[in-house]
């Protein structure tokens, strides 16, 4: 099995990144989300894998992250839901965003996903809520607040993007859940950014 690949972007594509590696070149399937985070053609890149085996070929799919690979793994244990589907989800969605939809039970963003039926949704929601929850417990908390408080708009938006920057749950959600529950997702970023600076130089 390949459990990761480390080499050269040499070329992209929809939903697929060729990298290098030892003068071999390994084709991935991969998210939008992955391309836009490895790197350009040409950079050394690091990506985590999974090997699909079927009955008339092997796929190879390559993510930038662990979290992102553990959501596209739990997402084809779901029936009905194969790769193409699972990388379209992770494609508009990442990682935390994903997993913070899925724990709120919000089946209804998920549906606004290309090639996502409602029943599909649904079946999404109802196999992995329990299994996300249980795997990050501060998701169960976070999912309630963002449903009774704020829109998927707006807290869910900035809490990803907090992930993104390499913030974890813990350290941001006292400092969002202060905040205006109208406010913009532009808005929560802003002050709890100056927030956190103010605790870090205090």
């Amino acid at each position: 099995m390949i459990a990761g690949l480390h080499g050269i972007l040499i070329e992209t594509g929809v939903n697929l990144a060729i990298i290098e590696c030892g003068g071999v070149a390994y084709a991935c399937r991969t998210t939008q989300t992955t391309l836009n985070s490895i790197g350009a053609v040409g950079s050394e890149v690091r990506v985590y894998t999974y090997m699909a085996v079927h009955e008339n070929a092997i796929e190879l799919f390559g993510f930038a992250d662990k979290a992102e690979l553990h959501c596209f793994q739990m997402l084809l244990t779901v029936s009905g839901i194969g790769g193409k589907a699972a990388l379209a989800i992770l494609s508009d969605l990442t990682a935390d965003r994903f997993a913070l939809l899925v724990a709120s039970g919000d089946s209804t963003a998920l549906t606004k996903i290309k090639g996502i039926g409602k029943k599909s949704a649904e079946r999404i929601v109802l196999d992995l809520k329990d299994k996300l929850i249980k795997a990050n417990p501060a998701l169960k908390e976070t999912a309630a607040v963002s449903v009774q408080v704020y829109t998927e708009d707006n807290f869910s938006e900035a809490l990803a993007a907090f992930a993104v920057l390499g913030y974890q749950q813990e350290e941001v959600m006292p400092i969002l859940l202060k905040q205006d529950e109208n406010a913009s997702a532009e808005e929560l970023i802003r002050l709890t950014l100056r927030e956190i600076g103010r605790q870090k130089s205090s």
